[in-house]
């Protein structure tokens, strides 16, 4: 919340993103960042406090409840956060356990708010399902999104801003799936909101419930072999995408070339048409729901007794997509290629080489050297894998079988994210929010 923000909106939205459905929705507020001179601020303290405090608790089959019980009594962590402050923290209402002559088991709590919540606290950097909020200060913008960012989770969060610039900061360094700006943080519909988060808010391809690459990673995919046309023109492929394939060239074998070729290709026309592009496929125009795609880290590893060509294909994709790359490769990599990649005018970003066996790959997966959450697998066992890492869920596997498909090799390389603008003041037109870019 900035001081650019509308007070009166944002107490609003944070109550209802906080205690809506008992605040359990795994997409809830638990935080609110309260930067410059709102941390500061008594009339919106007063505002959230009575917000919070005219809150109606009640079993559901009264029907003037406005929140009702927890799915089971309140333990552990919870029972925590609703009870015990931490060094520094007061509470700003305190939440209360209610008797209810159907209810009278530890599920029936009022709605409670603490302030004081320090950087690296317990509060900050745990996730609770329940009725309570931690208030945070932070005395700039980029201060906030680093307490924002902090959490290994990254399912949902907003900003409240009236101020384009702000809120394209925000957007820009902001990591979560669903991204929403001056409107609550709760109530993603499908297809407008797509949903889905980052880091520990997703496990294995992460792609979106209700968006349009959900079925892409629900099944597997087979590569389909066709005959070269003999054709060795790159036309219509951005610079780098070409680059990184004339400088491996040397390497293939004219049938790679020309896999890797029609794969670009393949690649080129996905990104037109859906991963280069955001799209607002709703255009309710008070409300902008824009699906983008960003960059993410990869590692790509080239297993023992698979084609070089195949390498070189993903490394176009991720040249395609501008992915940070770590390759791990039993074979060497041509040496203009390497040549240059490594150079200052590096046609893809990437990071790092590495020759080595099977089983120096595994060795070095185990020992928690993997510097990336994704994995794209080229051959080899992805059981193995799994297993070297401990079944660790923060790790994405892909290990299909590499494909001349954009639509399919892009995905590894890129993360979606749904953000959702609220482009309109009080029935009007916001010509701020709606030039915000996105």
């Amino acid at each position: 919340m900035t001081p650019s923000g509308d007070l009166d909106l944002a107490a609003a939205d944070i109550v209802k993103s906080a205690f809506g459905h008992a605040g359990q929705k795994c997409s809830a507020a638990s935080l609110v960042i309260l930067v410059g001179s709102v941390a500061k601020s008594e009339r919106f303290r007063r505002q959230l406090v009575d917000s919070v405090r005219t809150l109606r608790v009640g079993v559901p089959q009264n029907p003037l409840s406005q929140m009702g019980p927890i799915i089971e009594p309140a333990h552990g962590k919870l029972l925590r956060a609703l009870t015990t402050l931490e060094p520094g923290q007061s509470w700003l209402v305190k939440p209360v356990e209610l008797a209810d002559d159907s209810i009278a088991d530890g599920r029936l709590w009022s709605p409670g708010v603490r302030e004081g919540v320090a950087a690296g606290s317990e509060f900050h950097l745990t996730e609770y399902f329940g009725p309570v909020l931690g208030i945070m200060t932070a005395a700039t913008l980029d201060e906030a999104i680093e307490l924002q960012n902090a959490s290994a989770y990254g399912l949902t969060a907003g900003i409240h801003s009236l101020d384009p610039v702000e809120v394209e900061h925000w957007l820009a360094l902001v990591e979560a799936g669903n991204v929403y700006v001056n409107r609550g943080i709760t109530g993603a519909v499908v297809q407008r909101q797509p949903f889905g988060g980052w880091k520990r808010s997703s496990v294995g391809a992460g792609t979106k419930a209700g968006g349009p690459n959900y079925l892409m990673t629900l099944g597997s995919w087979k590569a389909v072999e066709v005959e070269p046309d003999e054709d060795l023109r790159l036309d219509g492929l951005s610079a780098p995408v070409a680059s990184v394939i004339k400088q491996a060239q040397s390497g293939l074998e004219f049938v790679e070339f020309d896999r890797v070729r029609r794969g670009a290709q393949s690649d080129e026309l996905a990104w037109q048409q859906e991963f280069g592009v955001s799209r607002d496929v709703s255009g309710l125009g008070v409300e902008r729901n824009v699906l983008r795609y960003l960059a993410v880290p990869v590692t790509v590893r080239l297993s023992e007794g698979e084609d070089l060509g195949k390498l070189v294909r993903l490394l176009a994709a991720a040249a395609r997509a501008k992915a940070p790359v770590y390759v791990s490769s039993a074979l060497p990599l041509p040496a203009r290629l390497i040549e240059r990649v490594a150079g200052g005018s590096s046609p893809i970003a990437l990071r790092d080489v590495k020759i080595e066996s099977d089983a120096t790959w595994l060795a070095r997966a185990a020992g928690g050297a993997l510097e990336t959450a994704r994995v794209r697998l080229v051959g080899g066992d992805a059981s193995a894998l799994a297993e070297a890492v401990g079944g660790t869920p923060d790790l994405a596997i892909y290990a299909g079988e590499v494909t001349t498909a954009g639509r399919v090799e892009l995905l590894p390389f890129l993360r979606e994210q749904a953000v959702s603008v609220t482009a309109h003041r009080f029935g009007n037109p916001d010509a701020g929010m709606i030039g915000v870019r996105v």
